[in-house]
């Protein structure tokens, strides 16, 4: 997934019932483990839901368990039955637990015999954590409903009951019902030659995590932009995004020459409706992807860079549990970076890691001493809030320190080895780590000491030897920057005709939080930044134009809110507003039209930090 950088939902205290070995999930992976779902799906629009049924294929590990336990979020059971060799079934005896805020309902089924597979019906409800439904109104093209999953963290089971666990991994086969004209596309290989029949069949040959199972149906046009990928999205946006990821081929034989081979087959992109709360989601064969990295000039494609990346570590090789989440985002970041250095140059390549170490350093002092650790110790955060700046930028930093002391060449390798070794499995930070010693800090001894990796992934903040990246362009930028807030040079005369979307990005960035508003409306006097349609350069600028006091761009900071849904471009603006009772006034109006176009997620976030400024609590 691309950053969300900070996102708070609030604190969860963890109930007793989820278990030690993934405090998020009440499945027993020890007593029985799911190998295969089979999945029957009919897409009701009208009803905004899913009518499912989902047989399990199980493992069973311990021969005296009685119960499969399954994790479920807001799902209507309406039988469950177990199914023998011949296709025989027979009703089972089941239990839903009460919801769990967070968890969601413990489903227990009554196994005591061991069936070799569990077949459960059910139906979503509309307001299924894990599934956007927007009207046509709520699309680009305005024709025809839309319908989205995001399952991680741990979503997926408010649309499948399964075992909601990275830790566990199976293949899966779905047949999707929709209406006519309607196409559907899962994290499995498609077909973008499939006909728009309302009847489509999808195989996941490769054991995933359920976080990974992903669903989209909509009017949805397909345009290839290579011998293994395409790009799907709606007929006015599908020109554009193949445009802009028309390097998609170039980005997959890059990773594949640094740490082996694609092993996915298909590598196609989907762009969501700007709902979509995320930047990139790396379903596998199917990357989720924002509309708001499609600004013509490929500065945001990082984001395929980062989602492609994931096919090695993330989908490849797994974090076992949230706790773990950096060996998917850090790594993946790392690798990221390799991607762009090779295909745009080690200018954007350092740049974008400057942006995201800045970013980081501003984030740490504010986060308690267990949220900088890699590894954290068990807490009791929501597991949504494990995806913070610490897994991506502190994660990414330590592999280019590693990459830098014991050279290029050879962390190459021993990257590509950790790979080959941990393929399709779900590991721990302690696994990774037992890796890692004999297989490179052993192996080319006075390199590293064990002591400086352990401060790394256990130690709070980040070791003051780690490296920074150099960058001509960042620090011209900062000369300038600071002639401009001292009154020697005027806004006009900013060397800022070439600036690309990060040398932007970092000139606000470094602007004071609260900038004089004289200041601000030179800036916009000059390069006209209120209303740009660069959402990573206009959510900078509002958030300090409304720290500066600038009512002038409140309704050009609305229209961004209202179009983009987006957590990480679309929060930041929402609580700068909130430090003012005539800002949180706004934002509420805002927030009301916008509403019913933002994901669960988005809703949720906006609608907590409501409560705390309603509260006033900081």
């Amino acid at each position: 997934m691309l950053p969300l950088r900070t996102l708070a939902l609030g604190a969860l205290v963890l109930p007793l019932a989820a278990r030690a070995n993934d405090p998020y999930s009440y499945a027993q992976p020890d007593e029985v483990r799911v190998t295969h779902l089979d999945l029957k799906l009919k897409i009701d629009f009208p009803q905004r839901q899913l009518n499912g049924q989902a047989t399990l294929t199980l493992d069973w590990k311990d021969p005296k368990a009685t119960d499969l336990v399954l994790d479920t979020r807001d799902l209507n059971i309406a039988r469950v039955e177990s199914v023998d060799a011949s296709g025989k079934t027979a009703s089972l005896q089941y239990a839903l637990a009460p919801r769990d805020q967070q968890l969601g309902s413990k489903l227990t089924i009554k196994t005591p015999q061991h069936p070799h597979e569990v077949r459960i019906a059910y139906t979503t409800s509309p307001g299924a954590s894990g599934l956007q439904w927007l009207p046509p109104a709520q699309t680009a093209d305005k024709k025809q409903p839309f319908m989205f999953s995001q399952s991680e963290s741990i979503h997926a089971r408010s649309w499948v009951p399964l075992q909601d666990s990275p830790a566990i991994r199976f293949t899966y086969g779905a047949h999707v019902t929709a209406p006519v004209d309607t196409r559907v596309a899962m994290s499995a290989p498609n077909d973008p030659k499939h006909p728009l029949n309302g009847d489509f069949v999808f195989t996941q040959t490769h054991p995933i995590p359920s976080y990974l199972l992903a669903i989209a149906a909509g009017d949805l046009t397909v345009k290839e932009t290579g011998p293994r990928s395409a790009v799907y999205a709606e007929p006015s946006v599908v020109g554009k995004a193949a445009h802009e990821f028309e390097d998609t081929e170039k980005m997959i034989q890059t990773a594949e020459k640094l740490y082996g081979p694609y092993r996915w087959g298909r590598y196609d992109i989907l762009v969501l409706p700007p709902s979509f709360p995320y930047g990139g989601m790396e379903n596998p064969n199917m990357t989720f992807a924002t509309p708001t990295v499609l600004v013509g000039d490929k500065s945001l494609v990082s984001l395929v860079a980062h989602e492609l990346a994931h096919s090695w570590s993330g989908n490849l090789v797994t974090a076992a549990s949230w706790r773990d989440i950096w060996l998917n985002e850090g790594v993946t970041t790392y690798v990221q970076g390799r991607i762009t250095e090779a295909l745009y140059g080690k200018r954007q390549a350092n740049e974008e890691d400057l942006l995201s170490i800045q970013s980081l350093q501003k984030e740490l002092p504010t986060l308690p001493e267990n949220a900088q650790r890699l590894a954290p110790e068990p807490s009791n955060i929501s597991a949504d809030d494990t995806l913070s700046d610490v897994a991506y930028s502190k994660g990414s930093w330590f592999l280019r320190t590693l990459e830098q002391r014991f050279d290029r060449e050879t962390f190459d390798h021993y990257l590509k080895s950790y790979f080959n070794h941990f393929a399709f499995r779900s590991i721990t930070t302690e696994q990774m780590l037992d890796f890692l010693k004999p297989n490179l800090i052993d192996k080319y001894p006075g390199k590293m000491s064990w002591s400086e990796v352990q401060d790394w992934v256990y130690g709070t903040g980040v070791p003051k030897n780690a490296p920074v990246p150099d960058s001509p362009n960042f620090a011209t930028i900062d000369k300038e920057r600071s002639a401009f807030l001292t009154g020697t040079l005027t806004a006009d005369k900013l060397d800022a005709k070439g600036w690309n979307t990060q040398e932007w990005m970092y000139f606000l960035d470094g602007l004071p939080d609260a900038p004089p508003l004289a200041k601000m409306q030179q800036i916009d006097a000059a390069w006209h930044l209120t209303g740009t349609p660069n959402a990573e350069i206009g959510m900078r600028w509002y958030v300090h134009a409304i720290h500066a006091g600038d009512k002038a761009v409140w309704p050009a900071a609305e229209e961004h809110m209202t179009r983009i849904g987006r957590l990480y471009l679309t929060m930041p603006i929402y609580t700068a507003l909130v430090k003012t009772p005539d800002g949180l006034a706004f934002a509420e109006q805002v927030y009301a039209k916008a509403k019913s176009g933002y994901h669960p997620l988005t809703q949720q976030a906006v609608e907590a930090l409501f409560a705390k400024a309603q509260a006033g609590k900081p």
